[in-house]
This record gives C-alpha cells, sequence and structure tokens, in this order.
C-alpha cells in the first residue's frame, strides 16, 4: 500500500514503531537546514507531498519481494498524478539485518537481489524505447513497463553520507522526471551544479566518478544504483547475473 506524506505524519493507519522511526529520519533528512540533503528535486518533492512511501518486510524475504512488486506496478499507475519530482521510497525492515551488522558489500548483493527477484514479478514486457544490455548508457531498470533510476541506502555506509539511512532504502524515480533536468537544458545544468555542490558538502569527499549523465557515451545508470564509500564500483552489472552470495544472507 501506497502512502502519502500526510497519510503517514496523521497516523491513518498503526504504525509499527520501526515504520514511525524511519519515517522520521527520512523526515528530519529533508528538512535538514544547516548541511541540506543534495538531491534537490527529493527535498522539492518531499515538500510539494509529491512522493510517495512504502513499506516492506525483511528484504531478504520473498514476501517482501512480493509487497516490492505490487508496490512499483500500484506506483507506477498512479507517478504521473503526483507531480514532476515524483519518486517512490521504499523502507525495509532492516531490524534482523543490524543485529547481524551486515557489511556494505552484503548489502550491495543484496540490492541487486531484489532488483532481480522483483524483474521476475514483473507483469508487462520490457519496454521497447530502453535496451536490455545494462552496459548501454541508455538502460534503466523497468517495472511494469516504466523505466526507473533506482537509488540505495544503507545502515553500513559509514563516509558517504548521502548514501546512508538507519535502515535499507530503496528509492525509485520515474525516467519521465528527468525530462527536464538533463544536461540538454539549462534549468537541468544549473540543478546539476546545485546538486554536485551540496553533495561535496554533505558527504565531506568528491563525488563518485560513476555520478555521470543519462545517455553519456561513458555513463552506466547501473554503477550509480549504488554506490559504495569508496569509488570502487562491480567489474559487471549484477542484473540478471545473480550471483550465489545472497543466499547466504537469508534469515
Amino acid at each position: 500500500m501506497l502512502y502519502t506524506k500526510e497519510e503517514i505524519e496523521n497516523h491513518v493507519i498503526d504504525f509499527d514503531l520501526w515504520q514511525h522511526e524511519v519515517y522520521e529520519h527520512f523526515s528530519s533528512m529533508m528538512n535538514q537546514r544547516e548541511t541540506p540533503y543534495p538531491c534537490v528535486p527529493g527535498i522539492q518533492g518531499f515538500m510539494k507531498n509529491m512522493l510517495r512511501f512504502g513499506f516492506v518486510d525483511d528484504p531478504r524475504t520473498d514476501e517482501s519481494i512480493d509487497q516490492l512488486a505490487g508496490l512499483l506496478k500500484e506506483y507506477g499507475e498512479i507517478s504521473r498524478d503526483t507531480g514532476n519530482y515524483a519518486s517512490l521510497v521504499i523502507f525495509c525492515d532492516t531490524r534482523a539485518l543490524l543485529e547481524e551488522q551486515t557489511t556494505i558489500d552484503s548489502y550491495e548483493d543484496l540490492f541487486w537481489n531484489i532488483l532481480n527477484k522483483t524483474h521476475k514479478k514483473d507483469p508487462s514486457p520490457w519496454p521497447e524505447g530502453i535496451p536490455k544490455n545494462p552496459e548501454d548508457p541508455a538502460w534503466e531498470f523497468c517495472f511494469n513497463g516504466e523505466p526507473y533510476f533506482a537509488f540505495c541506502a544503507t545502515p553500513a555506509h559509514e563516509i558517504r553520507n548521502s548514501r546512508f539511512f538507519p535502515f535499507l532504502l530503496l528509492a525509485f524515480q520515474p525516467r519521465w522526471v528527468f525530462d527536464e533536468i538533463n544536461d540538454s537544458t539549462p534549468f537541468g545544468r544549473k540543478i546539476k551544479k546545485v546538486i554536485r555542490k551540496r553533495l561535496v558538502e554533505y558527504d565531506g569527499i568528491p563525488t563518485h566518478p560513476a555520478l555521470k549523465w543519462y545517455g553519456q557515451k561513458d555513463n552506466h545508470e547501473w554503477k550509480q544504483y549504488f554506490l559504495k564509500d569508496d569509488e570502487s564500483t562491480l567489474p559487471k552489472c549484477p542484473f540478471t547475473s545473480l550471483k550465489n552470495k545472497w543466499k547466504s544472507l537469508r534469515p
């Protein structure tokens, strides 16, 4: 079930304690003024009630994959009605993973496992306009015919603050959001400069070399989905070429 900012803040249902806590942390992060969160469109989307939120169980379980697939399907059908800075924010029940002191590499494996297994639940064929090869600069994760930029933040990040969150957080930004925010528009170039400046101030380290514009010849979107604390990236995109490592993470 998808929720708006107001629905969560007005307690339309009896949320669990962990759900309250993760939302409050997210709200504080979006409202921070001294060192503002780098993603300007994300903040605008939050303030103007354009974001939608969902909660899923322990992300290592099949139940959580079913929940995420359902949320993505529901979201894809209403996202264009929510505003020009739309995003779907997913909070995962990470309590068991926190107790196990899960590492950043394990979270990375888990993230790609989530995308792979969710892809297998996709009720629609891959969109014709999006390449199937992740090495293509125009590739993007898709679900139910909608391309999304996928974003992951974890409790294991210690240096890159923009990728830290006390629970596992997934965000899916519809590709159409970037129609006006890209290198071909003056507004897009201006926003890019602001975001990059904020990112350096927020993280206290240089921006990750994988951060490029969608469609650039040397760009790989998948490398931006999960950024590590250092500047390294995986040698090959794990999408649809699932590793066996994640099996050891199952509860």
